[in-house]
């Protein structure tokens, strides 16, 4: 279990939300919490940075969003962060400091640490992406099985219908991927294009399909 613990996936320095984050074993296990948080974080920011919205919403003044993108209750946009044309932010998102939110990407529940992209129609939904995590055109987090029972991960009971993907620092996922309910992606790992990928993949690995998952020469 350890390539699914908080401390093996991300660089805590990198994200806004390091106090909540850093309470908890688990990424999943932040997830119920990203709403109350940006309500109380919000509050503390410096007004001579962030401009307040209304609906909980703050946008440091540094930050590029572009008119047609939508913008819905709870959010902090950071510095540097660029919002591109018709991005689709539901509600509930942490962006973090040049992170990049392109057409037609829609974010639900999510914390992206800083410099994180999912920058051509990508949904990313009750998941929490690390530093510099790329997401290619058409990648996805499905967030709820199928079959709509609880997510277990590698035989953990988390009791959580909805869970997306916990997505290391310096991930790299391929153009098309489906990251099933629940995934786990070790940090300096590379998705290739096309895949479906589910269960725990380890760090510093080259995900080629289900039965071929090699190690990274240094």
């Amino acid at each position: 279990m350890e390539e699914c613990k908080i401390s093996k996936l991300y660089n805590l320095d990198e994200t806004i939300a390091k106090e909540l984050i850093q309470k908890y074993t688990y990424g999943w296990e932040v997830l119920p919490y990203i709403e109350e948080y940006i309500k109380e974080l919000g509050k503390t920011l410096n007004k001579e940075e962030y401009k307040q919205l209304d609906n909980n919403v703050w946008i440091h003044k540094t930050a590029k969003v572009y008119d047609s993108a939508y913008i819905g209750g709870n959010c902090i946009i950071c510095k540097d962060a660029e919002i591109r044309h018709c991005a689709f932010i539901r509600k509930n998102a942490i962006i973090g400091e040049n992170c990049v939110v392109g057409n037609s990407t829609e974010l639900k529940n999510v914390i992206l640490f800083n410099k994180v992209q999912v920058p051509h129609y990508n949904y990313v939904g009750d998941s929490i992406l690390g530093y510099k995590a790329h997401m290619g055109a058409g990648s996805i987090t499905s967030n709820v099985k199928s079959d709509k029972k609880l997510i277990v991960i590698n035989n953990i009971e988390t009791n959580m219908k909805k869970i997306g993907a916990m997505i290391g620092d310096n991930v790299e996922i391929g153009c098309g991927s489906v990251l099933n309910p629940g995934t786990i992606i070790g940090k300096n790992t590379n998705i290739y294009p096309l895949s479906s990928v589910r269960g725990v993949i380890k760090e510093n690995s080259i995900y080629k399909n289900r039965n071929e998952i090699v190690e990274k020469n240094d």
